[in-house]
């Protein structure tokens, strides 16, 4: 018998690495917030987190309303917790905005509704068609 496990486990490591480069994943390393040129919104809180997970589907609904847009960027900072440090976060979910130069210009600590981020993007000047 011919074992195929060595051939499976490229392709399964193959696709993993497609999923993570594909728009619409909320991925970036720490380093790469705020997206140069770009405004973008960073949403800093925890996988196992109550109101984290209440924004997940918002999160994921924004970042498609909005690609090419704005960036909007999930860091998990129980597994990663230098980005807490870095943008000072006391309260977990803390969501951020930059405007493109990568100025902040609104911080908003606990769960924010997806007409609470449409609002603060209509401020910052980005608008969805319709």
């Amino acid at each position: 018998m011919k074992r195929n496990c060595p051939k499976v486990i490229v392709v399964i490591l193959c696709l993993s690495f497609l999923l993570f480069l594909a728009p619409g994943n909320l991925v970036y390393a720490a380093e790469q917030v705020p997206v140069k040129g770009m405004v973008t919104m960073i949403d800093l809180g925890a996988g196992e987190c109550v109101p984290c997970k209440l924004m997940a589907p918002i999160m994921v609904k924004v970042e498609k309303a909005y690609a090419g847009k704005a960036a909007i960027v999930f860091i998990d900072v129980w597994k990663d917790p230098a980005p807490a440090k870095r943008f000072g976060i006391r309260y977990i979910p803390t969501q951020i905005f930059f405007d493109k130069k990568g100025r902040e210009v609104f911080r908003h600590e606990g769960f924010f509704s997806e007409e609470d981020i449409v609002r603060q993007f209509r401020k910052m000047g980005i608008k969805l068609e319709g």
